[in-house]
Formats: structure tokens, C-alpha cells, sequence
């Protein structure tokens, strides 16, 4: 279900960070549909927050900076990703860079989504 305060967000780029955070959510939505979306970690430095997708878990945020969009999943070093997307991380934690004129695959990144999602139901070894 999409998020007031995420809408919130989107609107605060009406350049090329917002449509591509409004093409994201759509990819993300597209592949859980039933995922948990939200604005989290306000403070007074960035007072809309942080976008979030959570289903089972947190799946992934989106941060938007000047030269860039940034998809951080938490759980990232684990996620299945045969096409790459998960280029940029240290430790557990995998991004997503895009920068202008960038659109990653859509059936991959919907792919890293779901594969994102099954970690947070996967039973505990």
C-alpha cells in the first residue's frame, strides 16, 4: 500500500531522483504486492526521512542524493543476484546506485526484491 509520507518524499525531487524513486517503488510494489512501505528515521537534518519496503522484515531503503538514488538492502551480501544489480556494499549490506539516465533491469531488480523478501521468511539455520 503506498505511503502518504513516501509520496511526501517523491514529491521533494521533482527532478530525475524522484522519478526514478517513483519508478522504483512501482518495480518493488510490482514484484510483493502485498510489501509494507514507509518513511522511517526522521531527525531534523532530513525531517521527511527515509523511504523503506518491508515484508517479513526490512527488504530495502531508498535515500536520494545529489548524484544519485540509493537502494541499500540490509541483507544484501545473501541476496541471490545473477545480473549484478548489488555492486556497491561492505559487510551484509548490498546498494543499488542509480544516477541519472541509469534504469537497472526491471525483471532483475524485481528478482533481487523477492529474493530480498525470502531471506526475512526463510527459516532460521
Amino acid at each position: 500500500m503506498a505511503s502518504p509520507e513516501v509520496d511526501q518524499i517523491i514529491a521533494a525531487f521533482p527532478d530525475w531522483r524522484g522519478d526514478t524513486l517513483s519508478r522504483i517503488r512501482n518495480l518493488i510494489v510490482e514484484a510483493l504486492p502485498d510489501v509494507t512501505e514507509e518513511a522511517k528515521w526522521k531527525k531534523p537534518t532530513n525531517p521527511l526521512g527515509v523511504a523503506t519496503w518491508s515484508l517479513g522484515g526490512l527488504i530495502c531503503t531508498g535515500e536520494t542524493y545529489k548524484d544519485k538514488v540509493k537502494l541499500t538492502f540490509p541483507k544484501g551480501s545473501s541476496i541471490d543476484d545473477p545480473a549484478g544489480l548489488l555492486a556497491v556494499g561492505a559487510g551484509v549490506r548490498r546498494a543499488i546506485d542509480i544516477r541519472e539516465g541509469e534504469t537497472p533491469d526491471a525483471d532483475a531488480f524485481r528478482a533481487v526484491i523477492r529474493a530480498a523478501a525470502a531471506l526475512n521468511t526463510a527459516p532460521k539455520a
